[in-house]
């Protein structure tokens, strides 16, 4: 095809005239993402100025960590010797000074993952359960599924610290209002990532069961959870990583797990164990990462 073609003309008129439409609808677009973010940035009186003010505070705080507080009029003691690691529990900067309530926070640390481990299961089941007649493609009742749809927005919008705040009121301090506030954001969470892979899955052997007279739930028993049980087992570790930081930060409010010591240490400004806590929160969530990745694998594999 040559250039004096008339088709291969009015080809590049309409590839040209789509092209400029593509670069001004992404200009466009640019220019209202820029907007926005300047927008918010004097609405919430972001700078970046306050954050390079602020950024040298930040090693205040390891230097209070690192040091020992001389006694007034003597000269100041050195910053983390290496013979202070090894000393003993009344040795400023040793191992055993940091670590030396350690079977409280171990026992703390287990009931912050029997939290996530009871929210999570809880949140998986309530998920597992709404998410298939919340699905458009899977329940011909549409208002069902707009309410449904509705609910599970409404459990995942109100944040997780608000609602456990909530329930401290009627069951008290303790664990069982941090369970509730996670299991109840975690079943709007699962549910919506749920529904999705069910929207995704292939509807072929679902129309199969149901032309020779299978139930609705029959369909969805043998036709769409073989599909989207490797997704939803996947979508459950994924969440169950969130819920333990998540059922950390649930201390503060007074629903139990380590979070309540994080926030007693933090307001006394007990930095050794402040940091003690944040290395070994640290390490249970690697720990957990490593052993969920392990069973996502594990359980993709079998099911694939």
């Amino acid at each position: 095809m040559s250039a004096d073609d008339p088709a291969y003309r009015l080809f590049e008129q309409r590839f040209g005239a789509r092209r400029r439409a593509r670069m001004a609808e992404t200009m466009l677009t640019a220019a209202t993402a820029v907007l926005l973010f300047l927008v918010a940035a004097v609405w919430t009186d972001f700078s970046p100025e306050k954050i390079y003010e602020g950024l040298p505070r930040i090693g205040q705080y390891f230097g209070k960590l690192l040091s020992i507080e001389p006694l007034a009029g003597a000269d100041p003691v050195p910053v983390l010797a290496f013979g202070h690691v090894f000393g003993g529990v009344k040795e400023p900067q040793s191992i055993a000074y940091w670590f030396y309530r350690i079977d409280v926070y171990g026992t703390l640390l287990w009931q912050t993952v029997q939290m996530a481990i009871i929210a999570t299961v809880m949140g998986f089941t309530a998920a597992f359960v709404l998410c298939f007649p919340a699905t458009g493609t899977l329940m011909p009742l549409r208002v069902l599924v707009f309410f449904l749809r509705r609910l599970l927005e409404i459990l995942r919008t109100v944040p997780q610290v608000v609602l456990a705040f909530i329930f401290v009121w009627p069951f008290g301090i303790g664990p069982l209002a941090g369970i509730l506030a996670i299991g109840i954001h975690t079943t709007g969470a699962l549910g919506k990532l749920f529904l999705e892979l069910n929207e995704n899955a292939d509807l072929r052997a679902v129309e199969g069961i149901k032309s020779v007279g299978g139930s609705w739930l029959a369909q969805i028993r043998y036709g769409v959870v073989p599909q989207v049980l490797p997704g939803f087992l996947s979508y459950a570790l994924l969440r169950f990583e969130i819920n333990v930081r998540s059922s950390t930060i649930m201390g503060f409010v007074g629903a139990g797990g380590i979070g309540m010591e994080l926030k007693r240490v933090i307001g006394f400004n007990i930095y050794e164990e402040v940091s003690a806590i944040c290395i070994l929160i640290l390490l249970v969530v690697v720990i957990l990462d490593l052993t969920s990745e392990r069973i996502r694998h594990r359980f993709i594999g079998q099911f694939a």
